[in-house]
């Protein structure tokens, strides 16, 4: 009787990673604590990048030949660049090794960085800083992923928590290095300052960091193209939405029209296709597409309330760059001193109640930012500025924790990607939609207070009076419609602060749906479980 056929070989080159039993870490190394610094300094450098350069944008007109309006390009290059990157991370790492990857993507960070410091002209900037945003892509779910790996189950929650504060101050912190450096030396320093700190970052990975196993994973180019064409028309029409005046435009539409059309075909390729980009087990998976939904309002959240702050603070209350970093300070030391908190009590809590409570405080700073004035002093910006801080810890490291408590190793560098990409689509998807919101209700404020100056509510001005005055007459006219400027601006910013409070407490119920991961304390709340 003839034998049966052998079995096909199977199509991966080596098998991935198995969780070790016990608390052992996946992929130990020795000098545990140079490579999380080396990582750590990676990863801090590629989170300030997406900031840091903001201020800087007005001292590169003159040098690159732009305007104000195509100088922006320099910043949507390397967010369109990067978005479309992030989900090959986990493709990439697979194929040619996440060490080779990882050290690769921080060459060329440091090689790009240089490039833009001494580029001349604004094609220049703009496709350098391309490179700059494809090899960061890669950066930040390699750096968690590494620190998950090089850690024990026990000490992941205090990785995690180390991962956060870079990238939850980073943001906060680029715009007061930017402007220090740009007013004390060059633009140009904001990019060169990356060069000697990727040397060092270079070398140490060279020495120390591990690499997971190769696999012949097959590349989905079908699903790829659909989800790139479709991030990158997103995050351009958000980026220009609010110079194009939105649906008015023509591109804003057919790039529109590019990205749903294309997101949708990724979405149902992603549930009916063979082998598609990510593993079908990964997205679903409750916790990790729990978390990917409320990453988007933490990115939301977080980085508009980080864009809307600074010009707030310097162009209606007058600080410097340096003043205002100041005053934002305090949310970076209240999201160290959380995330601290939230590192050791994730495994002795549910991390649940922790996720509720830092979310419910960050609403609660946004109802104490709806309550702000013009007259108020600095103490009510630092006062809700650490309470937010308070809050986003609280959020963001049980979050993390939750997502990959589930996930089988193999699967924590496509989790890493889809979290730091949901996070990006958060960050641009509120900053352009309180950008736009802010604009339009600064006009219709204008127009509400403008009805009310009339003759006899200026008690000290008649208009009549100030026409016979000639340019001193005309002179108090405008000082009267800048403070009208002012007033309404302070009340769409207070708009702004009310509907990101909304957002947030809405998406709070998101957090119920989450289930205790294993190792954590038991609970009383069984919704999810």
């Amino acid at each position: 009787m003839a034998s049966r056929a052998a079995p096909a070989p199977a199509r991966h080159a080596a098998p991935p990673p198995a969780a070790p039993a016990g608390d052992v870490a996946t992929l130990p190394v020795k000098h545990h604590g140079l490579l999380t610094l080396a990582v750590m300094m990676a990863s801090i450098m590629q989170i300030l990048d997406t900031t840091i350069a903001n201020v800087a944008l007005p001292h590169m007109e003159s040098s690159l030949g732009a305007t104000s309006e195509t100088v922006t390009w320099a910043l949507t290059s390397y967010l369109v660049a990067s978005a479309i990157a992030i989900p090959i991370t986990g493709w990439l790492a697979e194929r040619i090794g996440s060490r080779n990857l990882f050290i690769w993507a921080v060459i060329a960070f440091t090689a790009s960085s240089l490039l833009c410091g001494a580029a001349t002209g604004l094609g220049e900037m703009v496709l350098f800083r391309a490179f700059q945003g494809i090899s960061a892509a890669f950066i930040g779910p390699l750096s968690q992923t590494v620190l998950m790996d090089i850690n024990p189950p026990s000490k992941q929650a205090k990785a995690m928590a180390l991962w956060g504060m870079g990238i939850m101050v980073g943001p906060i912190m680029g715009p007061v290095i930017g402007g220090w450096l740009t007013e004390n030396y060059n633009w140009r320093w904001v990019f060169l300052i990356n060069v000697p700190l990727g040397i060092i970052t270079v070398i140490l990975m060279l020495w120390l960091l591990p690499s997971r196993p190769k696999t012949d994973r097959r590349f989905d180019l079908f699903g790829f193209s659909m989800l790139a064409l479709g991030l990158a028309s997103l995050q351009v029409m958000l980026d220009r939405g609010t110079q194009l005046d939105w649906l008015d435009s023509t591109e804003i539409l057919v790039e529109g029209a590019i990205a749903i059309g294309c997101l949708w075909m990724f979405a149902v390729h992603m549930a009916w296709g063979r082998q598609p980009l990510f593993d079908r087990s990964l997205l679903g998976n409750p916790n990790m597409s729990a978390a990917l939904l409320f990453m988007l309002v933490v990115g939301m959240v977080m980085f508009a309330s980080m864009a809307l702050l600074p010009p707030m603070l310097q162009q209606l209350f007058g600080y410097t760059v340096l003043d205002t970093g100041l005053l934002l300070a305090p949310r970076g030391f209240g999201i160290l001193v959380s995330m601290a908190i939230a590192g050791r009590l994730v495994t002795k809590i549910d991390p649940r109640y922790l996720m509720v409570t830092g979310a419910s405080i960050s609403t609660y700073s946004l109802y104490m930012m709806t309550g702000w004035s013009l007259e108020m002093s600095w103490q009510p910006m630092v006062v809700a500025g650490l309470v937010q801080g308070l809050g986003m810890g609280l959020v963001f490291i049980p979050l993390n924790m939750t997502a990959f408590a589930t996930l089988q190793p193999r699967h924590r560098t496509d989790g890493a990607s889809l979290l730091n990409l949901s996070r990006s689509i958060g960050a641009s998807v509120g900053i352009s939609a309180m950008t736009a919101l802010l604009g339009r209700n600064i006009q219709v404020s204008h127009s509400d207070l403008a009805s009310h100056i009339t003759d006899s509510s200026l008690s000290t001005i008649d208009s009549s009076v100030a026409e016979r005055l000639g340019s001193v007459g005309d002179a108090a006219m405008v000082a009267i419609n800048g403070e009208v400027n002012r007033q309404a601006a302070m009340i769409a910013y207070i708009d702004d602060f009310h509907a990101m409070m909304i957002v947030n407490l809405i998406a709070i119920p998101l957090l119920l749906l989450l289930k205790r991961p294993p190792g954590t304390a038991s609970a009383p709340v069984h919704i999810g479980e």
